[in-house]
């Protein structure tokens, strides 16, 4: 009985890229580890492993989260997107064709994790919410490189991208780089 409750394990079912999954997981199992190891999604990577790199960032029902900071079993019913998720192949996300057209990637480790991200980043600032360097909280959130800046600083990249990286994102909002 004792060791029973050290490997507990926990049946959780949430739809990942628009597909229903089941899972039977152990509960210390990070949701990053459930895509990546048990749902073989391997485009979001692990890069910490502590909530530091950003490039482990999926969309838990439209928000962005690091999926190596939260359990698996917290994620009952949700909704989860990942890089494989937005596009294909033949029909990109209009992110992922700005990273491609505007070189927002070097090594490209960080990019899954940098284009989940500027996709709810987009839609952060579409729904008002605001950040730590919104100005004026009674005026609808604007799209600035200091509002982008400030939201994309939990994904590092490494290789430096950062401005292509902006270039893109201003691209995919309509807004002239």
């Amino acid at each position: 009985m004792k060791d029973r409750a050290l490997h507990s394990t926990t049946e959780v079912s949430f739809e990942v890229n628009g597909k229903a999954e089941s899972l039977t997981l152990d509960n210390r199992t990070t949701l990053l580890d459930a895509l990546r190891e048990h749902l073989h999604l391997t485009g979001t990577k692990k890069g910490c492993d502590h909530g530091q790199c950003g490039a482990c960032t999926v969309m838990v029902n439209g928000r962005r989260i690091n999926a190596c900071l939260t359990l698996a079993v917290m994620h009952e019913g949700d909704e989860i997107t990942t890089i494989e998720g937005l596009g294909e192949l033949d029909n990109l996300h209009p992110m992922q064709a700005a990273f491609i057209k505007h070189d927002g990637f070097q090594c490209g480790y960080c990019t899954p994790g940098q284009i989940c991200s500027a996709v709810a980043v987009l839609e952060e600032i579409k729904a008002n919410i605001p950040s730590h360097v919104t100005g004026d909280l009674t005026k609808p959130a604007a799209l600035s490189p200091s509002e982008v800046r400030e939201r994309m600083s939990g994904n590092l990249c490494r290789c430096g991208a950062y401005s292509n990286i902006l270039e893109a994102i201003e691209d995919v909002a309509g807004v002239s780089a």
